[in-house]
């Protein structure tokens, strides 16, 4: 039973947990962090200056009529004991209104007035004590002392108006600190939860920057301690991550290593066979066997080189001539466009403009040499390969154009899959060839594009810079 109730009070804690968490982080553009401080802080702050204000206000009021009221009476108390007709001298409206000056009636005993510091100020003698009169829209503050022995009663007035201006003047110079520290206030909120989120954003574009080659657990000495468990879970995951693509690169080395040394061994078999069997007899047969074998030797020394360029995936980026990287891929393959009788070269050659990439060079030599292989592979003999180099909008690129058969329009989006051949094809291939480049042009900051020639006389394989 205690088990339960446990389990019910964890339950609606969670359950709480989560409404408050979906009111301070809601859906959609507000689910931040920077907004969420700046919508539940700024209106507190807001409130705060408001709430300040109005106690200023009131707090300063009362303090005003009690200083003001404890002078009345004493000026009343003071020219009501005096066995003369004291009378102050008369005084401007100026004075009265903007200088809060005491107005000084006198009256007898019977209420008769007598005289007063400023004759404008029509009102009526009050009863004894403090009153708050309104007359003709004025407001005043009268404080009517008790007679005293000659006979003559003493009433003080002051402007109502003045006091409430005085007020007004002495909240609004306590609250225009807060008004001053308000808007700093959410100046400096705003900085502090921008550099959060700023650090946040770094931390999301450290882990955007991963890649299979070079997976490495993200800083820890920069990341707010709320969200140091997550970037801790996450390097934990990029560890699994890692270990799992050493595990499949090392398999796929030992695999292909494996597999190259009875390779060879049958390739020399073959060879010696050859020499042995009659002229004619069994050569179909053998013909068949061989391509096989140059196939499966084929496709372990692609699978080699795909490892090769996954291991070394890191190699420092140097600025190259794309120019002079075609010209060297070229002079490596013109021996097997030379068995088919293929005219390899680069269109234009002496008049192409320089085209500059900072890519890592083994990178760069794959792509281009898997293009124009590719190319070579699936032209027929008598055929033709240009490679064209240029720029665009200060982009560099190159162009691979054969007269091949080019590529259904609907697989060819598929051709860039591991293993993957055009069915109906005969030519000999691993699958691997343009998974291969594919993968070396990201690595360079490039991507590859493939489409038919619109003659349909062949495909154009273009490697350009993002």
């Amino acid at each position: 039973m205690i088990a339960k109730f446990h389990e019910g009070a964890i339950g609606r804690h969670r359950r709480h947990r989560h409404y408050w968490d979906a009111r301070v982080f809601p859906h959609g553009r507000m689910c931040s962090l920077r907004r969420a401080l700046l919508l539940w802080l700024v209106p507190l702050f807001l409130l705060v200056g408001v709430s300040s204000a109005t106690f200023s206000y009131f707090s300063h009021g009362r303090m005003v009529n009690e200083f003001m009221d404890t002078q009345m009476e004493q000026l009343g108390h003071s020219l009501s004991a005096h066995d003369g007709l004291l009378m102050p001298p008369p005084m401007s409206q100026e004075r009265v209104d903007k200088w809060g000056s005491y107005v000084v009636q006198v009256f007898e005993g019977n209420g008769k007035f007598i005289g007063s510091s400023w004759p404008a100020a029509k009102i009526a003698l009050q009863g004894n004590g403090f009153h708050d009169v309104v007359v003709d829209g004025r407001e005043w503050r009268a404080y009517t002392a008790e007679p005293n022995g000659t006979g003559k009663q003493i009433q003080v007035l002051q402007s109502g108006e003045f006091r409430n201006h005085l007020a007004a003047e002495q909240a609004i110079a306590s609250v225009v600190p807060v008004l001053i520290l308000l808007p700093l206030a959410i100046f400096v909120l705003w900085g502090v939860a921008r550099a959060v989120s700023v650090a946040v954003q770094d931390i999301g574009r450290q882990a955007e920057s991963q890649d299979f080659n070079t997976i490495k657990e993200l800083p820890l000495d920069r990341v707010p301690l709320e969200i140091r468990p997550l970037v801790t879970s996450f390097n934990g995951l990029l560890t699994r991550l890692r270990d799992s693509f050493d595990t499949k690169r090392r398999f796929v080395q030992d695999a292909a290593h494996e597999l190259r040394t009875p390779l060879t061994a049958l390739s020399l078999q073959l060879e010696n066979l050859r020499r042995d069997l009659p002229a004619e007899s069994c050569q179909q047969s053998f013909a068949q066997l061989e391509a096989g074998v140059q196939r499966a030797s084929r496709l372990v020394d692609q699978l080699m080189k795909m490892t090769h360029q996954e291991s070394v995936g890191a190699e420092t980026r140097v600025a190259i001539d794309l120019n002079a990287q075609v010209r060297e891929s070229i002079g490596a393959l013109i021996a097997v466009a030379d068995q088919r009788y293929i005219d390899l070269g680069v269109a234009g050659e002496g008049s192409a403009p320089p085209a500059m990439l900072t890519c890592s060079p083994g990178d760069l030599r794959s792509v281009i040499d898997n293009l124009i292989e590719n190319a070579l592979r699936y032209t027929p003999e008598g055929g033709v390969v240009d490679v064209h180099v240029g720029s665009v909008n200060g982009k560099a690129f190159v162009e691979v154009v054969d007269t091949g058969p080019g590529i259904p329009e609907d697989l060819i989006a598929r051709v860039f899959d591991r293993f993957f051949r055009v069915p109906g094809s005969n030519v000999r291939g691993s699958g691997l060839g343009l998974a291969i480049a594919k993968s070396a042009a990201e690595r360079c900051g490039m991507r590859i594009e493939l489409r038919n020639r619109a003659d349909r006389s062949g495909l154009i394989a273009r490697v350009e810079a993002t």
